[in-house]
């Protein structure tokens, strides 16, 4: 099986100007797990459930080395902007995960499977030719494995 077997084609996104709390309607309402997000007809990001709740997980703060009269940084600095910037962000732009792991209509499910699970990836916007095509899920996927695992009646007769 291919993506384009299972991902839905009815994908909602959102600009990168939509505020977090239309954002976070959209995911509750629709029961789905993350939306694309465009700047024009370009896809810059995306939003995902984990996005929204690193918002309220419990900081992580740099530690220093005192070095005279110099506070010198140990690691992770850079990490507490990316963080710091989530959680004051008010729209898609400031708390989207980017770069997008995408994927082509024609790849296989196991692939995806290997993006979602390596690049902890989902959901996984499907481009062709630098559009959006569909989206797909944890759920697509499991429901396509699912089907793939249960024999049918007429196979089973």
């Amino acid at each position: 099986m291919q993506a384009r077997d299972v991902m839905t084609t009815n994908v909602v996104i959102v600009q990168a100007s939509t505020p977090i709390a239309d954002i976070a309607r959209i995911l509750r309402t629709l029961a789905i797990s993350g939306v694309p997000v465009f700047e024009g007809d370009t896809l810059v990001g995306i939003v995902k459930e984990v996005d929204l709740i690193a918002r309220h997980a419990r900081p992580h703060y740099p530690r220093y080395l005192p070095l005279l009269d110099a506070q010198i940084p140990l690691g992770g600095q850079r990490e507490y902007q990316e963080m710091v910037r989530r959680i004051l962000g008010t729209t898609a732009r400031d708390i989207m995960s980017t770069p997008v792991k995408t994927c082509h209509p024609d790849t296989d499910l196991e692939e995806v499977a290997t993006l979602m699970v390596e690049k902890n990836a989902n959901p996984i916007p499907v481009m062709e030719h630098g559009r959006l095509v569909g989206i797909i899920s944890h759920t697509d996927l499991m429901r396509a494995f699912d089907e793939l695992e249960t024999p049918s009646a007429e196979s089973a007769a």
